[in-house]
């Protein structure tokens, strides 16, 4: 068990780094030194975020069954820092953008505006779609990669969402419905001459949550090892192949908990999600008082399995970025309560479809270590 909240490396190893760094007038041949040396003078790039691979569960998988990875365990490179929350919605947009959460203010799976609590993949609250009153641009204001545009493949139920055009918007976009096209476009793509093709796979993260770790894990661990290998087939002489992920997991399975009373009777409501909740108090002015009464009753109830800070501790830490924008800190609740061990944390107006075996969003190592790995055309 992590002894404390980890902390992004913004300044350093973090996915919010990639795309500056391949994009900025440097291009391959002035990279931070986190990036693989097989990177350096690549004339195209391809990054491909393969959504809930973490670094020390990829680890565990090629110990226990090295025939599930066998082109990612040969790859260069090593873990970097993702962003807080590690949750989907934050890291993805935090990747395409190069800017940190407390920038781009999409700070949770689940966000409060102005008391209405917002599910942000669905863009939905509890009364249904909230596009037109809140408007992807205006919500996210930090245009994706550098300001160009450059060819995306992601799957096609995906088109159109508010979500993509949040963190996506005004990008070359090539969908796909199976995962072998992805392989085409993106062989087809590079013998046009793109410099850097952007992909995405979410499968990992479906089958984690969905069945937790194990041989359907492994399975889908070597499903992606085969796209990976396959993409990395298809590549012309100096050209790249990087790999990355938005967050890592845990196994919680049926280990989840509600917040005690002496907590959640202080509450209007919370955001977040399971392993990284929100406390919104009451109405009226949030002295420290108040602050603290809640602060001590989670601690006290909780404080076994989870980590208690406010939002300012967490804003001034700088977990969420050096600088948090004063809209992005009205998104935020008063406490955040982060799971340690291996639980989450229920709120009644937060179900899911089905019981959700593996979860993310806290800032342990296991959500916030992911790879950043790297194979060069020979």
């Amino acid at each position: 068990m992590d002894a404390a909240p980890r902390r992004p490396d913004y300044a350093g190893a973090c996915v919010t780094n990639i795309v500056p760094a391949l994009l900025g007038p440097g291009g391959t041949d002035s990279l931070p030194p986190f990036f693989p040396d097989c990177v350096r003078g690549a004339r195209q790039v391809v990054l491909l975020v393969v959504d809930g691979l973490g670094w020390h569960q990829l680890q565990d998988s090629i110990r226990s069954n090295p025939a599930c990875a066998p082109t990612l365990a040969t790859m260069q490179g090593g873990s970097i820092t993702t962003v807080a929350p590690t949750t989907t919605v934050t890291a993805l947009t935090s990747i395409a953008t190069g800017a940190a959460p407390g920038e781009h203010g999409l700070v949770g799976y689940r966000i409060d505006f102005a008391g209405r609590v917002v599910q942000m993949l669905r863009w939905a609250d509890q009364g249904g779609d909230v596009r037109r009153r809140l408007m992807p641009r205006e919500v996210q204001p930090c245009p994706p990669f550098l300001g160009a545009t450059i060819p995306v493949l992601s799957k096609a139920e995906f088109d159109g969402t508010a979500f993509t055009e949040a963190h996506l918007r005004d990008q070359k976009m090539f969908s796909w419905r199976a995962m072998s096209s992805m392989v085409v476009d993106v062989r087809n793509l590079l013998a046009r001459g793109e410099r850097f093709v952007y992909c995405y796979y979410d499968g990992v993260d479906k089958i984690a949550h969905e069945r937790g770790f194990g041989e359907h894990y492994d399975a889908e661990v070597l499903t992606a090892d085969r796209l990976v290998a396959d993409i990395a087939a298809s590549l012309p002489r100096e050209a790249v192949l990087l790999v990355t992920a938005d967050h890592g997991q845990v196994m919680v399975g049926e280990r989840t908990m509600p917040l005690a009373h002496d907590v959640t009777r202080h509450l209007s409501h919370q955001s977040g999600e399971g392993r990284f909740r929100w406390l919104h108090l009451n109405a009226g002015p949030v002295d420290a008082g108040r602050l603290d009464e809640v602060v001590v009753a989670a601690r006290t109830h909780h404080g076994d399995v989870a980590w208690v800070m406010t939002r300012d501790e967490m804003i001034e830490a700088g977990y969420f970025g050096r600088r948090v924008t004063d809209v992005v800190r009205r998104r935020c609740g008063d406490v955040a309560v982060m799971a340690k061990d291996d639980v989450s944390f229920d709120d009644p107006a937060d179900k899911s479809y089905f019981q959700l075996q593996c979860r993310h969003g806290s800032l342990t190592s296991a959500e916030i270590d992911v790879p950043f790995l790297a194979i060069r055309a020979r």
